[in-house]
């Protein structure tokens, strides 16, 4: 079975984790918008595309016996690379001496000996921009703190999808689109031409795995709808929507087939694999 994760940061990695216990053959799409931490600094300082969210997605699906794998997460402490990872300074230092996104990420996962593969869902570095109550908003740190968020787009607005991720996504029998931040990290990806295009022509069942509760201010007041609905609006349409049934939105419905499973972990804050795992499995029977 081919399977495609959609997305970007711990959510998308939490799936990829999930998708790489059902299938070998699994690809993460994931956005490269973000411009905050260390990765916003190390885009500031070089012009690259942000790697914070490949960082975490490659981690998923590495080799955990490999020893890149293991100091991939360390974080420096100390003067001027301080609160820098090993992981993200690797991946900029290859797309800096290169030149090349794609063939960077590429090279650092077949070092760390990853299971299937990881692909920017853009060729190059976007800026996320949000139309907002109060105007648009540049960013993805400054779109992460509206509450009246209404559409977002990347720029430059005719970024590319690479060859492989809109093939992944075509050629898929089932695509995750999230869990996470819903419009900073999961329509961040999805809103890329290529992939928004792709997601639209694909036969694979999509599923939409919300979020364990909202997030604010992103999504401050959510309904299960109204994370539905910001997803319809850009193109994006779930097979069916997998809820938590701890979750506050396992009471509610939408306009899609929702179904109800055990997700979270013990505090109730992040999915668990395993149980997404088998949640995923269930699906694709």
């Amino acid at each position: 079975m081919r399977v495609v994760a959609v997305g970007g940061g711990h959510g998308t990695a939490v799936s990829l984790r999930a998708l790489r216990r059902v299938s070998s053959d699994v690809t993460g799409v994931v956005s490269v918008a973000d411009d905050g931490g260390s990765t916003g600094r190390l885009r500031a300082l070089l012009n690259v595309a942000a790697v914070g969210d490949l960082r975490k997605c490659l981690g998923a699906l590495a080799d955990p016996d490999n020893p890149l794998t293991a100091s991939f997460e360390h974080r420096f402490s100390v003067g001027e690379l301080s609160g820098h990872t090993v992981g993200n300074l690797l991946l900029v230092g290859l797309i800096d001496a290169t030149g090349n996104l794609e063939e960077s990420v590429r090279a650092v996962a077949q070092v760390m000996g990853v299971t299937g593969a990881i692909v920017p869902a853009s060729q190059e570095g976007v800026v996320l921009v949000a139309s907002t109550e109060e105007g648009d908003t540049r960013g993805q740190t400054e779109v992460m703190k509206s509450s009246t968020i209404r559409r977002i787009r990347v720029e430059p607005t005719n970024a590319a999808a690479p060859i492989a991720a809109v093939e992944a996504i075509e050629r898929a029998d089932l695509i995750l689109i999230g869990p996470g931040s819903l419009f900073t990290s999961v329509l961040a990806a999805c809103v890329v031409p290529g992939v928004t295009q792709a997601l639209a022509g694909t036969t694979a069942k999509k599923i939409y795995v919300a979020n364990l509760h909202e997030q604010v201010p992103e999504t401050e007041g959510y309904t299960l709808e109204d994370h539905v609905d910001a997803l319809l609006r850009h193109g994006v349409v779930p097979n069916v929507v997998l809820v938590d049934h701890r979750s506050e939105f396992a009471s509610q419905q939408c306009s899609l087939p929702v179904h109800i499973a055990d997700l979270s972990g013990r505090n109730g804050m992040v999915h668990d694999v395993q149980k997404l795992t088998e949640a995923v499995f269930a699906e694709a029977r």
